[in-house]
């Protein structure tokens, strides 16, 4: 293959290989960016932001109070324009047009009108009060139409007679038909912000009274109406009555330009959308760095898990967070504590396995020396001999075997079965009872002293009665094996501030000194030759102080002293007293 073509066809592969690894970089950092959680703390940020935003829009009450000023500029206006129509109203000065036949009729009554102004009649003169309309009208973009006390349509705003000219307003553009956005928009406005004004009818060149406030004001009182057209546009209108002399004359009729309040209410919405566009980026923003914080400790919190999970070569770390004063550093230094309990559970069923392995190799390999040798046993008292080694190997394995199941059930069953309120005192009582029945050789009895003048409840801790009888039972059977025949075995009962304490005394010769730190590892025994070798496992005491413990108590020894002489053992176990 040529140069030139071996060069083009690394050069696709190179660019292949260059966009996977930017497929790949993407990928990570939208998982590192948008994580599950990012997404969840975003999307609920941006929905409670969207939630005020609709609220404020379904709540707002800017229209109303819009439509509201609105409606008083143009009673105010109407009543300047009513007035000035008014004045104007009349034919020229001098030249009064009478009714003839309401003047017979105030005549048949015998009223007398040279007082009363109000009974003559100034019909609206379209010549005079055209011109006046316009120049009110032109700078207001309002829509005004005047009628007569029939109702007959004087004067439009919307062409304007003044002599045989015409004067005209541009029309409006005429509507294009609404795209789909428009479309979508209408329809989210009309039931969203759908309201229940009614609907106005254009009557044109008809009679006006057809508006319900033009009939009002014919009344002579002014009289206002909000409506929506088709379009769901807003159209206010205000009647006002036009009086000479305490007459009415006719009605002014001016209404706004259909969506001339929508339009101002439409700018105030885009104003909060703009503003909500912001907030949202700002949100989003805020919102991911905020997950950053969270989703990436707990990322590092997860995979260092799954390496403690799967690290068997060695120990693995759980990053530290604790000097961070919320939930991750609380989870990252639960996570730490948990681990290393795991790890120091670890290495004592460890080392508990190997204890284990060599405590019960001693008397196996006694007992295959001893199985190995008796067929060569010479006479009747060699085999007698190597059976009782045999039986002392096998009674000794047998006891190695239930303290060991003891000691390995203990944790669990502790976790298992739930903490009740324990009567130390009726649990003491019981246990010394039967210690004194039962009959010994050496004649050593229990003696049990508790306090008196306490409530009932104030000896109570909250444990497992049976275990820690078992906990009594294995020290005052300790004691009992160290005192002297027909001694006395010391056990009492008291309360201190917060913690209730229980000691166990022999007369027997102490603990020794190198013993006092080892007395309570697993398999440890130091007792006197006459007592045999193999006739206690070493576990008694290792499972009373895991017993204490696991009660959130204390277990410690100590010898009893007179000056340099010791006078005995004391065995203290403190436990925290039931809360009341």
């Amino acid at each position: 293959m040529s140069p030139e073509r071996a060069h083009q066809s690394e050069h696709p592969k190179s660019r292949s290989i260059i966009r996977r690894r930017l497929r790949l970089a993407l990928r990570a950092i939208t998982v590192q960016t948008f994580s599950s959680l990012t997404r969840r703390i975003v999307v609920l940020n941006l929905a409670g932001l969207v939630a005020l935003v609709v609220g404020i829009f379904y709540l707002n009450q800017f229209r109303e109070g819009l439509i509201d000023a609105r409606v008083q500029a143009l009673l105010t206006q109407g009543e300047i324009m009513a007035s000035a129509v008014a004045a104007s109203a009349s034919v020229e000065t001098g030249s009064i047009r009478i009714d003839p036949e309401k003047l017979l009729e105030q005549q048949a009554a015998g009223e007398d009108d040279s007082d009363d102004a109000s009974s003559l009649d100034f019909p609206i003169n379209p010549e005079k009060v055209a011109p006046l309309m316009r120049r009110l009208i032109s700078p207001t973009k309002l829509r005004a139409r005047v009628y007569d006390r029939d109702g007959n349509l004087v004067i439009d705003s919307r062409a304007l007679f003044i002599y045989s000219d015409i004067v005209r307003t541009d029309l409006p553009q005429p509507k294009q038909e609404p795209n789909l956005a428009e479309r979508v928009w209408n329809t989210v406005k009309r039931y969203l912000f759908r309201s229940d004004a009614p609907l106005y009818k254009e009557l044109g060149n008809q009679n006006g009274k057809g508006y319900p406030e033009v009939i009002t004001a014919l009344d002579g009182a002014p009289s206002t109406q909000v409506s929506i057209n088709e379009q769901n546009e807003s159209i206010v209108s205000v009647a006002v009555p036009i009086q000479r002399f305490k007459s009415v004359l006719g009605v002014l009729l001016l209404s706004t330009r259909p969506g001339e309040i929508d339009e101002i209410v439409t700018a105030e919405r885009l104003a909060i959308l703009r503003v909500f566009a912001v907030a949202a980026v700002v949100m989003v923003i805020l919102s991911i760095l905020l997950a950053s914080t969270i989703a990436g400790p707990i990322r590092q919190l997860a995979r260092a898990a799954e390496r403690v999970r799967y690290g068997v070569k060695s120990r693995q770390e759980i990053p530290d967070f604790t000097e961070r004063s919320d939930e991750i550093g609380h989870l990252s230094g639960a996570l730490r504590d948990m681990t290393n309990a795991l790890f120091k559970r670890i290495e004592a069923i460890e080392s508990f396995a190997a204890d284990v392995a060599h405590e019960l190799k001693n008397p196996l390999t006694s007992l295959r020396s001893a199985v190995e040798t008796l067929p060569l046993a010479r006479n009747d008292t060699s085999r007698t001999r190597l059976l009782e080694v045999i039986q002392h190997d096998v009674r000794r394995l047998d006891r190695l075997i239930s303290d060991i199941s003891d000691a390995s059930r203990l944790d669990a069953e502790l976790l298992r079965s739930g903490a009740e309120p324990v009567d130390l005192v009726r649990l003491l009582t019981a246990l010394t009872g039967v210690f004194n029945s039962v009959e010994r050789e050496d004649g050593v009895t229990v003696r049990l002293s508790m306090p008196t003048g306490l409530p009932p409840t104030a000896l109570f801790i909250s444990g497992h009665d049976s275990r820690l009888g078992q906990v009594i039972n294995n020290l005052v059977d300790n004691a009992r094996s160290f005192s002297p025949e027909n001694g006395e075995v010391r056990v009492e009962l008291r309360r201190n501030k917060n913690d209730v304490e229980i000691t166990v005394e022999d007369d027997g010769p102490g603990v020794p000194d190198h013993a006092i730190e080892r007395i309570f590892e697993r398999f440890y025994t130091d007792r006197p030759e006459e007592q045999g070798f193999g006739q206690n496992s070493g576990l008694g005491l290792s499972i009373s102080k895991q017993i204490i413990e696991a009660h959130g108590g204390k277990l410690w020894v100590e010898n009893r002293k007179d000056g340099d002489k010791v006078l005995g053992a004391r065995f203290v176990a403190r436990l925290p007293a039931a809360q009341a």
